[in-house]
């Protein structure tokens, strides 16, 4: 009987303020979206420095003969083959190398021509132009600095270039973005809050009659708070539904159907790490606008 009662309390709730709990769903799901999408994005991003940084290299330019006049790392000609030798020497010795491709000029000409066969400027260059360089592919990405304390400034060495930090501008991007999510997350998640209160408010006064009976007959005031605190959950409970729905549709269509086809470089978050966070926006989707009305309730309902 007492289950009853509490179902068809909140049965009125929902009918009475219907519009508000409505825009209540709306604020929760599109919240809870934003939230699971900062998530998988900072997932991804995860994902693609794992997958990035185990490929890039350290190259380690040599001074060709156009680099002694322009470049003052190159003041003393260009590298011979003596400082060559001595430079992979010094390579082979270190235990973060794990494996030395050298570059010669011709083959740094042909890479070129390759990559940028479109560009105005492939046809001006000669091969003699081009440097000669050391590729170094590290044991642990992050030990660059070894590489780079040890060769810097050194005879026949015109640059060492970590490719990480060529890497670095776009992850800082992504991180921006995932933090700019958070907070237009966190003003929907406000939102959300601020129509919760504002509804049990309303339903609280709607029903004080009948909470006025309940307490003359002896009910605690954990049974008549139940129906108030239950309707902000099933509308949170809902608008979390309609945020995990959105959450697959956007794996599904964004993701799948469409990123993975026209970006074939990037090993993009499987359905694993979307699974993984259905729960957690489901959990949130009931407990905090529950809580929320709980809070409201010791407030402005005085039983």
């Amino acid at each position: 009987m007492r289950a009853q009662f509490v179902l068809s309390e909140i049965s009125v709730g929902l009918r009475r303020n219907l519009t508000m709990t409505f825009a209540v769903i709306v604020s929760v799901a599109l919240s809870l979206a934003l939230a699971g999408g900062s998530l998988l994005a900072r997932e991804q991003v995860s994902t693609m420095k794992g997958f990035w940084y185990d490929k890039v290299q350290v190259s380690i330019y040599l001074c060709n003969k156009n680099d002694a006049s322009s470049d003052p790392n190159c003041d003393k000609g260009a590298v011979t083959s003596q400082q060559k030798q001595e430079i992979k020497t010094d390579l082979e010795k270190l235990d973060v190398v794990e494996k030395i491709y050298f570059e010669s000029a011709d083959e740094a000409y042909k890479h070129y021509k390759q990559d940028f066969k479109d560009s105005p400027l492939a046809d001006s260059l000669t091969a003699d132009q081009m440097q000669e360089s050391y590729r170094v592919k590290l044991k642990d990405p992050t030990k660059y600095q070894v590489l780079q304390t040890a060769f810097s400034g050194r005879q026949g060495v015109q640059e060492v270039q970590d490719q990480r930090s060529l890497l670095e501008n776009i992850f800082n991007l992504l991180n921006g973005m995932n933090i700019a999510a958070l907070c237009v997350m966190a003003l929907m998640l406000v939102v959300a809050l601020l129509l919760i209160v504002n509804t049990v408010r309303v339903s609280a006064f709607s029903r004080r009659r009948e909470t006025g009976i309940m307490r003359l007959v002896g009910a605690s005031s954990f049974y008549i708070q139940m129906p108030f605190i239950l309707e902000a959950a099933i509308a949170g409970l809902i608008g979390a539904g309609f945020a995990c729905v959105l959450l697959v549709f956007g794996k599904y269509f964004l993701i799948n159907n469409w990123l993975q086809e026209k970006i074939l470089l990037i090993n993009f978050i499987g359905w694993d790490a979307v699974i993984k966070v259905l729960p957690l926006i489901l959990a949130v989707g009931v407990l905090v606008p529950a809580a929320a009305a709980f809070i409201t309730l010791r407030k402005y309902l005085k039983v």
